[in-house]
């Protein structure tokens, strides 16, 4: 029995480890494996859709209504970062990397100035249920079925809709698509806004389990990163099996010897993946399916 009672435990730290990654990566690999924007400001979308969701939530609103305004808050901003930021620099990408860097220290800074140090936050809701000597939170099960509910649902968007035609149409041949009618600006813009509005998405889900700082989407940036490096450009190719191999890793070596080796553990199958696959496991795939 204490053997199903370990097991049980370790499949609960993947799943939440598998969420994590793919909440917090699926705006990123959006704007950055479909765009190729190197989005540094990723994290303050984070922080945007956990702060409007929370203040939301505090003035009564329940909380899935709560986290929808606040992916939705992330979105219009990011449409507003693409038009007026990050338009100009499309064929200068490297310059995106200073562009979004710096309105990441604006909003960060800004954050801090106006709203404090610090925001109440909402409280984790569900309670938790116990198995062995362990208790585990209920929420946490509910993000890793959002985690698998999101990946759904934008592979349904970018494969069976209208936008999901014309994005990866513009994105990969946007003068042709230009040529065929396609407002290439909206759908750039459009798209900027998904990938935002999945990071305030990610925000709104995690901000009752975290302390809410102006600085809370650093804790997003570093894995959102790792895992759309290790899975390559491509969202459903890339995002999802980087997170289910980056997952495990982490779940094992943080049940072995605590959350900073699974934190080590995630940087060095970086560097591994990056020698073997350079253009990441979709790369791998594509290459193969070529």
């Amino acid at each position: 029995m204490e053997f199903l009672y370990s097991l049980f435990s370790f499949f609960y730290q993947f799943g939440d480890a598998f969420a994590f990654l793919v909440l917090s990566a699926c705006g990123l690999a959006v704007i950055f494996g479909m765009m190729g924007v190197i989005n540094l400001a990723h994290g303050e979308f984070i922080l945007c859709g956990a702060y409007v969701s929370t203040s939301a939530t505090h003035m009564g609103v329940p909380l899935p209504i709560a986290i929808a305004l606040g992916s939705l808050a992330a979105g219009i901003a990011g449409m507003i970062v693409e038009v007026v930021v990050i338009r100009p620099l499309y064929k200068r990408p490297l310059d995106t990397i200073v562009a979004t860097w710096g309105i990441s220290m604006i909003v960060t800074q800004g954050t801090l100035i106006v709203l404090g140090t610090t925001m109440a936050g909402s409280g984790t809701p569900f309670g938790s249920f116990s198995v062995g000597d362990y208790s585990y939170s209920i929420y946490r099960i509910v993000l890793m079925v959002m985690a698998l509910v999101t990946l759904a649902a934008l592979w349904l968007m970018f494969t069976k809709t209208r936008f999901g035609i014309l994005a990866r149409a513009t994105i990969q041949v946007p003068h042709v698509a230009e040529a065929l009618g396609v407002n290439t600006n909206l759908i750039y813009s459009l798209t900027f806004g998904l990938g935002a509005a999945l990071a305030g998405l990610a925000g709104g889900l995690y901000a009752p389990t975290m302390t809410l700082v102006p600085t809370m989407g650093a804790a997003f940036m570093v894995e959102a990163f790792v895992t759309v490096v290790v899975g390559g450009a491509d969202i459903f190719l890339g995002t999802a099996p980087a997170a289910v191999v980056l997952g495990f890793i982490k779940a094992s070596l943080t049940s072995w010897q605590g959350q900073l080796a699974g934190q080590i553990g995630m940087l060095i199958a970086v560097i591994i993946v990056i020698r073997i696959l350079p253009r990441g496991i979709s790369g791998k795939i594509l290459k193969e399916r070529a």
